[in-house]
């Protein structure tokens, strides 16, 4: 039987993804660089799987059972960075650290100097190649471990996702949930303008994946899909996810020059205006 989170988880899980936006403005306003659009759209899915869902722990972040999140569109770092740092991989005060050269948090995730990080990424279209090892892993181990892995729209132009999905679909890891951020934007415009990759869910299906459409910064439907990709013991699934670019910051939403922009000062303090306006909201 399928358990619901109630009132209070649920808030906790909202006041969480603002916590998360906010890190992610602090992160990218400070490095004067980065990624800001692409990660609010993913807070929610962040708040649910690092606050709720995975099995993790993040005083032995290297055990062997623990969920593996491959972030495959790895330039929203600053989204993971603010989950990492707010289920205790390391401290808040460092997200104002990003892009700095003496810095260990990169532009880019990097599994060899971050807690909690469990593959590096970047090149746009690998990660998932990734995730389908974890999770093969996962099911010649007697499905030990969980994998969840997170894609761009944009990045599913890559021809080795495609590969990737072919591989995951042919060996049924069951084990494995992509999560597609489906905000319709990229670096040069929509992704229709770009190389459209529509429609999406009949080319994963077609690949022998378990689909799910969703309102991804809606945390019953996120519930509800993880809780069908965990009932499906045949296939890999993916989950794609409708949701806005720059969600929560009203001047970044459905910008997509916000894409790979940082904010000023006074965006800066705009932004950190409204989200402390949201929290307190909740």
């Amino acid at each position: 039987m399928v358990i619901y989170m109630d009132a209070a988880a649920k808030k906790q899980l909202e006041e969480i993804a603002v916590k998360i936006r906010m890190g992610i403005i602090e992160g990218t306003y400070n490095a004067k660089s980065g990624h800001p659009g692409g990660s609010l759209s993913i807070a929610e899915l962040m708040s649910y799987l690092y606050f709720k869902e995975m099995n993790i722990d993040p005083a032995n972040p290297n055990k062997e059972d623990r969920d593996r999140l491959v972030l495959s569109k790895g330039h929203a770092a600053p989204a993971l960075y603010a989950a990492l740092a707010n289920r205790g991989y390391f401290p808040v005060e460092e997200l104002k650290t990003l892009r700095k050269s003496d810095s260990r948090l990169q532009g880019h995730p990097n599994m060899n100097h971050i807690p909690g990080v469990d593959m590096s990424t970047g090149s746009l279209g690998q990660g998932i190649s990734a995730a389908a090892g974890f999770a093969l892993a996962s099911k010649l181990q007697g499905d030990k471990f969980r994998v969840y892995a997170v894609l761009g729209d944009g990045e599913i132009e890559e021809g080795q996702v495609w590969e990737a999905a072919m591989f995951a679909g042919s060996k049924k890891l069951n084990m494995l949930t992509v999560f597609v951020d489906n905000n319709n934007l990229q670096i040069d415009g929509t992704v229709e303008e770009v190389n459209s990759p529509y429609p999406i869910p009949e080319k994963f299906a077609a690949f022998g994946f378990n689909v799910i459409e969703i309102n991804g910064h809606s945390f019953d439907e996120i519930e509800a899909a993880v809780n069908n990709a965990k009932e499906c013991a045949d296939k890999p699934t993916a989950v794609i996810m409708k949701t806005v670019k720059g969600k929560g910051v009203s001047f970044m939403e459905n910008a997509v020059n916000w894409h790979g922009s940082a904010p000023n000062k006074d965006q800066y303090d705009s932004a950190m205006q409204e989200l402390n306006a949201a929290l307190a909201a909740i």
